[in-house]
């Protein structure tokens, strides 16, 4: 698990003090996210990997002052990062590896990742451990803002059918992991995929 994290840390901590400004356009597709999610004001939420939680002002919004909002981050710098771009007003900034919440069992309405799979160290274990912290019926929603092609692309890469991403191997796995898929979207600008915490 170690090593898990150290390459998780050598990949984000010196890319934390520029990474919004790297996607300055990003929020309305974050928003528009966060709105798909069917919370209600008053609910439990968690950005899980949440960066520099440019997530947690949508959710936030979603939810109200009486819902909670968790941020939960490995890397240090993000968490910091977040912090100066004053996102602690939006929700509580957790240092947490994902495979292992400081959450009971059932806490959440919903877990929101941006971008979060591709960096997992063990996809099924740690959807598992997402689907422990959500009630049952509850959402978990997979997201980036743009789609599964343009990443590719932007990254240098052709698209494949054995990414994680991709609807059949990404239903395989949450099935496995305790969530049913419940929608797929994978446009140029937008990558969304839906589940519902089964019972």
């Amino acid at each position: 698990m170690a090593d898990d994290h150290a390459h998780v840390l050598d990949f984000f901590t010196p890319r934390a003090a520029g990474w919004d400004s790297r996607f300055p356009d990003d929020g309305p597709a974050y928003a528009a996210a966060a709105g798909m999610l069917g919370l209600r004001p008053g609910d439990a939420v968690l950005d899980a990997g949440c960066g520099t939680g440019r997530a947690l002002p949508a959710l936030r919004a979603v939810v109200g002052p009486r819902g909670t909002v968790l941020g939960a981050d490995l890397t240090p710098a993000m968490l910091e990062a977040a912090a100066r771009a004053g996102r602690r007003d939006s929700g509580t900034l957790l240092r947490a590896d994902v495979a292992r919440l400081p959450l009971r069992d059932g806490a959440l309405d919903a877990v929101f990742g941006a971008g979060l799979i591709s960096h997992l160290a063990r996809p099924g274990a740690d959807m598992a451990e997402l689907a422990r912290v959500v009630r049952p019926g509850g959402v978990l929603a997979l997201f980036h803002p743009i789609g599964r092609a343009a990443l590719a692309a932007r990254h240098g890469r052709a698209i494949t059918d054995d990414d994680l991403r991709a609807e059949p191997r990404l239903r395989e796995l949450l099935a496995g992991a305790g969530w049913r898929l419940e929608s797929y979207t994978d446009e140029d600008d937008r990558f969304l995929a839906l589940a519902a915490r089964e019972a």
